[in-house]
């Protein structure tokens, strides 16, 4: 697997441990397509430190907020697949997500209104852990304020373990869908 989603580190924490299965994305300040797109149905989670801020994210998340253990690596532990996407053009829908995802509610109406595209993407993941995490060097075509990267290396994702049962995982997109309806 060389496809990687960057998101910050402390809602990958969140997946990894199950407390959230959606994620809410608008896109990076030089997004390469200047607009956010789902471009790959399965991706490593790529965690960055870049831009996380405590009063983006609701209180019960907050703790997660880390310092990069790491610096100049980039630890790999998390394998998301796309159960779902949804995009929100409702700012009312859009704040309907607070419960299922990490961010506050501040934040998801600022990423909504960013740019002055009214609208967000909602992925349900279905998150797995790899067997064992792997550290790569964070090189200069990482950079950047960017949603996907290509990994410069191959990643093996077998052995993997979902965190959330797959009945969990269709209770909470049934959920999603009568909310966002």
């Amino acid at each position: 697997m060389k496809q990687a989603l960057k998101e910050w580190d402390a809602q990958v924490r969140a997946l990894e441990a199950g407390s959230v299965a959606l994620i809410v994305r608008k896109g990076g300040i030089t997004e390469r397509k200047n607009d956010f797109e789902v471009e790959h149905k399965q991706f490593l989670l790529y965690p960055t430190f870049l831009h996380q801020n405590p009063g983006e994210l609701q209180p019960q998340y907050a703790n997660l907020l880390l310092e990069n253990p790491n610096p100049g690596l980039v630890q790999f532990q998390v394998f998301a697949a796309v159960k779902a996407v949804w995009k929100i053009e409702n700012l009312e829908l859009v704040k309907s997500l607070e419960p299922f995802q990490a961010l506050s509610l501040a934040a998801l109406e600022r990423r909504f209104a960013y740019r002055n595209k009214p609208w967000v993407h909602a992925l349900l993941l279905r998150v797995s852990k790899l067997p064992e995490p792997v550290l790569l060097p964070e090189t200069p075509h990482y950079a950047g304020c960017v949603s996907w990267v290509e990994l410069e290396q191959d990643i093996t994702v077998q052995g993997l373990e979902a965190v959330l049962k797959d009945s969990k995982l269709k209770e909470l997109q049934t959920e999603l869908e009568r909310v966002l309806q």
